[in-house]
């Protein structure tokens, strides 16, 4: 959350230049303050693990959200059960006519398949468009980033030579609200058989490369606005998912590759653990507070009118 200051205090200044976010009085005493409606697109197969993971990040801020669940309608779940999806899960037709503070859209373990044979696609398709009139501020992550950054930009994905599988080392290219604070090397896990390339994102005018991994390549960039966020790993992902990856493929007969940086002393029997998780966190709360929270119009009825006037 910001610091309240007066507006001509001189350490105002110093602290803005610092990236220490502070707020004059003026400017508090106009805000209004609402929950921030968050939609999350949920194309994990144990959606309720997912649910936890990204739940647990956005409940570490002192803002308060409302979450909407939301689910594919072109979409069969196979690992999550249908009591559970009809109780807590809204399909794109129910949320259509709203509006939202920000949108998540999660992986999904599709990236074997090409855009356009996803059974889903061009429900997906129909969505992420919508994102740019009806969502303030969108987070994609892994293959949801990969999707946006397809469907937007027209960046095509491309197959690895081996999965990038692990804990990475990134560093930061660009300084900006949604990389406030973040250390200069910091450890983000990665699980992934294709990558987009970063020479791609950066003949693109309208992005940002903000974040890079020597070991894992392209992390995080962004529209200038904040409008539309791709996270290519899974800063979300708890200290034994990748283990629990690992295993399930190992099980499946797949000559797996230990996930790197991971097990300690590369001996899968060791519990790992999570060296990520305030990274995770920071992510997060940078998004919430900077790229929606300050943002956001407190009337989200105006930019619905808007929408049904283009349509």
């Amino acid at each position: 959350m910001p610091i309240k200051v007066p507006d001509d205090l001189p350490a105002k200044e110093v602290l803005a230049a610092e990236q220490i976010f502070v707020m004059g009085y003026q400017r508090a005493f106009t805000q209004d303050i609402r929950p921030l409606k968050i939609l999350i697109l949920n194309l994990m197969p144990k959606k309720e693990v997912t649910e936890t993971q990204l739940l647990r990040l956005l409940g570490n801020s002192p803002l308060q959200v409302e979450v909407t669940l939301l689910r594919m309608r072109s979409h069969v779940a196979k690992n999550t059960s249908a009591e559970h999806l009809e109780l807590f899960y809204q399909t794109f037709d129910e949320v259509s006519e709203q509006a939202f503070d920000g949108m998540i859209i999660t992986g999904a373990p599709v990236e074997h398949l090409p855009f356009e044979e996803v059974t889903y696609w061009d429900e997906l398709c129909e969505i992420l468009d919508w994102t740019r009139s009806a969502v303030t501020s969108t987070l994609h992550i892994c293959w949801g980033a990969q999707a946006g950054l397809y469907r937007h930009y027209g960046i095509p994905k491309r197959a690895l030579p081996e999965k990038c599988f692990g804990v990475f080392e990134h560093t930061v290219e660009l300084r900006c609200d949604l990389t406030r604070g973040f250390d200069d090397v910091f450890l983000a896990p990665h699980s992934r058989h294709t990558d987009v390339a970063i020479e791609d994102v950066a003949r693109v005018p309208e992005l940002q490369i903000l974040s890079t991994s020597p070991g894992a390549g392209l992390y995080l960039a962004a529209t200038p606005d904040a409008s539309q966020i791709f996270v290519t790993g899974h800063p979300e992902y708890d200290a034994t998912t990748l283990a629990e990856e690992y295993e399930r493929d190992v099980q499946r007969g797949m000559d797996m590759q230990l996930p790197k940086n991971y097990f300690p002393g590369d001996d899968p029997s060791q519990t790992p653990l999570n060296r990520w998780r305030s990274h995770a966190n920071l992510l997060f709360a940078n998004w919430l507070n900077y790229c929606v929270y300050q943002v956001t119009p407190f009337d989200l009825s105006g930019r619905v009118r808007k929408r049904q006037a283009q349509v």
